[in-house]
């Protein structure tokens, strides 16, 4: 049995939870933790978790689509903050939700805390900013013909709430991106970001699963690295120790 197929077998063994049910879970002092690994370790982690966490279900499936499309100044301020370390920092995204075809502009802020919020507004589609000047001048001072769509990046999630519904885990894998500004694809492979959002420091079955699998807490912006890794010409030298890791974990080097 290949990957993939283990991947959604032992999903599959996870009860399902709903998105109705999703919605009553509301996390009200969220921290955030990042974890990067590979499918072989997801594998896994979702064995480890059956049991213990629910598997949202959507749509006749466990699995969801994604399409997000950054948008950045012709400087890249956005990235640039990010790579910096400046904080407060803010990025600007188009979201789709492929399997309903609803799409959000959103806006993140990181404060200087660690702690991220994020306003969005629905918008008919990729690329359809035009109307939502007053949204990005409230929330980032500039109008949308200040920035411009950079990089785009596809990919499949599995999200899972813990029995308790004091924590939600997203798993992001099989991300591809696109460049606008170079043309340029890159596949991550069996790449798999992981994202644990909980309610405050209460207890995590997850945390125990991940230091069982060796899994350590990582950062980690899909903006960041999908722009480095589909142009080398933009400031990355902070990245390259990340950019070392992932390889090690996919078995091949990222071009």
């Amino acid at each position: 049995m290949d990957i993939d197929s283990r991947i959604k077998e032992l999903l599959d063994r996870l009860s399902p939870i709903t998105l109705e049910e999703m919605s009553s879970i509301r996390l009200m002092n969220r921290t955030d933790k990042k974890f990067v690994t590979n499918k072989e370790k997801l594998a896994e982690l979702l064995a480890l978790a059956e049991g213990q966490y629910y598997a949202q279900f959507n749509a006749g499936s466990r699995i969801a689509s994604y399409r997000t499309t950054y948008w950045d100044t012709e400087e890249h301020d956005y990235y640039m903050q990010h790579h910096n370390g400046r904080a407060p920092r803010q990025k600007v995204r188009v979201r789709t939700y492929m399997d309903s075809g609803v799409t959000f502009l959103e806006v993140k802020t990181k404060n200087n805390h660690g702690r991220t919020k994020k306003k969005r507004v629905e918008v008919p589609g990729q690329g359809q900013i035009a109307g939502e000047a007053e949204f990005l001048m409230e929330r980032v001072r500039r109008c949308p013909d200040e920035i411009h769509e950079t990089v785009q990046n596809n990919f499949h999630r599995i999200t899972l709430v813990n029995y308790a519904k004091t924590e939600r885990l997203t798993i992001d894998f099989d991300v591809r991106f696109h460049n606008y500004e170079t043309g340029k694809d890159v596949d991550t492979g069996d790449l798999v970001i992981v994202e644990l959002k909980r309610d405050g420091n209460v207890y995590s079955p997850v945390l125990e699963i991940l230091r069982q699998l060796r899994i350590k807490p990582s950062g980690f912006s899909k903006y960041c690295i999908g722009s480095v890794l589909t142009n080398r010409a933009l400031k990355h030298n902070l990245f390259k120790p990340k950019l070392t890791k992932i390889a090690h974990l996919i078995g091949k080097p990222l071009s």
